[in-house]
């Protein structure tokens, strides 16, 4: 079996606790004066609202999440080639996959969670041409 290669993606997401996401987005849209959009859509149930932040060549994603978090969490993007062959070289070197940290709503989507020792979350995603952003 080939070794799936791994890029880092092009996106970033806070999960902000609500008492602390009005300020947040006020925070990169007014103080930082970077481009911010809100979307309709938020790809999950666990995430109440959520805007993008043009952050350079990354896409920096604020999600507001209506749970028991007192502090901001920050998760980031892997992306690779074959997502099956993937999980299944993660799983060998003891990487399992979470998708139960936040389900996804797309059918279609082509990923899984996974954390590092640390306890970051990651979005583990298949992207065909993982060489590029």
């Amino acid at each position: 079996m080939d070794t799936p290669t791994f890029h880092g993606g092009v996106n970033l997401a806070m999960k902000i606790p609500e008492a602390r996401y009005e300020a947040t987005v006020a925070f990169y849209r007014e103080t930082l004066g970077l481009p911010v959009a809100e979307h309709s859509s938020t790809g999950s149930p666990a995430v109440t609202r959520t805007h993008s932040v043009e952050f350079g060549p990354i896409t920096l994603w604020l999600d507001r999440v209506d749970d028991s978090r007192e502090r901001a969490e920050v998760w980031l993007e892997v992306r690779t080639d074959d997502l099956s062959a993937a999980t299944t070289h993660l799983a060998r070197a003891g990487t399992a996959t979470c998708d139960e940290v936040e389900p996804f709503d797309d059918p279609d989507t082509r990923a899984h969670w996974i954390g590092n020792p640390a306890g970051i979350v990651h979005l583990l995603a298949e992207h065909r041409d993982a060489s590029r952003g």
